[in-house]
Protein backbone atom coordinates (compact mmCIF):
# COMPACT_ATOMS: atom_id res chain seq x y z
CA UNK A 1 0.00 0.00 0.00
CA UNK A 2 1.04 3.55 -0.50
CA UNK A 3 2.01 5.97 2.14
CA UNK A 4 -0.21 8.54 2.37
CA UNK A 5 0.89 11.57 4.97
CA UNK A 6 -0.97 13.68 6.72
CA UNK A 7 -0.25 16.74 5.16
CA UNK A 8 -1.38 14.89 2.05
CA UNK A 9 -4.81 14.39 3.46
CA UNK A 10 -5.19 18.24 5.11
CA UNK A 11 -4.77 19.57 1.77
CA UNK A 12 -7.31 17.77 0.49
CA UNK A 13 -9.49 18.73 3.23
CA UNK A 14 -8.50 21.49 4.72
CA UNK A 15 -8.88 20.42 8.63
CA UNK A 16 -8.63 16.94 10.39
CA UNK A 17 -12.26 17.60 11.85
CA UNK A 18 -13.36 17.43 8.16
CA UNK A 19 -11.09 14.71 7.22
CA UNK A 20 -11.94 12.79 10.08
CA UNK A 21 -15.93 12.69 9.54
CA UNK A 22 -15.32 12.38 5.62
CA UNK A 23 -13.31 9.06 6.63
CA UNK A 24 -15.78 7.85 8.72
CA UNK A 25 -18.89 8.54 7.25
CA UNK A 26 -17.34 6.63 3.84
CA UNK A 27 -16.04 4.14 5.63
CA UNK A 28 -19.58 3.67 6.63
CA UNK A 29 -20.67 3.30 3.46
CA UNK A 30 -18.16 0.90 2.54
CA UNK A 31 -19.38 -1.27 5.38
CA UNK A 32 -22.78 -0.70 3.55
CA UNK A 33 -22.11 -2.32 0.32
CA UNK A 34 -20.86 0.67 -1.77
CA UNK A 35 -18.94 0.36 -4.03
CA UNK A 36 -14.93 0.73 -3.88
CA UNK A 37 -13.84 3.61 -5.89
CA UNK A 38 -9.98 2.51 -5.57
CA UNK A 39 -8.06 -0.81 -6.07
CA UNK A 40 -8.28 -2.83 -2.93
CA UNK A 41 -6.80 -5.79 -1.49
CA UNK A 42 -9.40 -8.77 -0.01
CA UNK A 43 -8.10 -8.32 3.55
CA UNK A 44 -7.91 -4.44 3.33
CA UNK A 45 -9.81 -2.74 6.07
CA UNK A 46 -12.55 -0.16 5.17
CA UNK A 47 -10.90 3.03 6.82
CA UNK A 48 -7.95 2.40 5.00
CA UNK A 49 -9.72 2.04 1.55
CA UNK A 50 -11.65 5.40 2.56
CA UNK A 51 -8.72 7.43 3.62
CA UNK A 52 -6.95 6.57 0.17
CA UNK A 53 -10.19 7.27 -1.82
CA UNK A 54 -9.85 10.66 -0.23
CA UNK A 55 -6.41 11.11 -1.13
CA UNK A 56 -6.77 10.23 -4.69
CA UNK A 57 -9.81 13.07 -4.75
CA UNK A 58 -12.37 10.35 -5.67
CA UNK A 59 -14.40 11.33 -2.38
CA UNK A 60 -15.02 14.98 -0.98
CA UNK A 61 -17.11 16.57 1.09
CA UNK A 62 -20.45 17.52 -0.35
CA UNK A 63 -20.11 21.40 -1.85
CA UNK A 64 -16.66 21.73 -1.87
Amino acid sequence: MDEISLETLLKKEGSIFKLTNLAAARAMELNGGMKKLVEAGPKEKMTTIAIREIAYGKVKIKGT
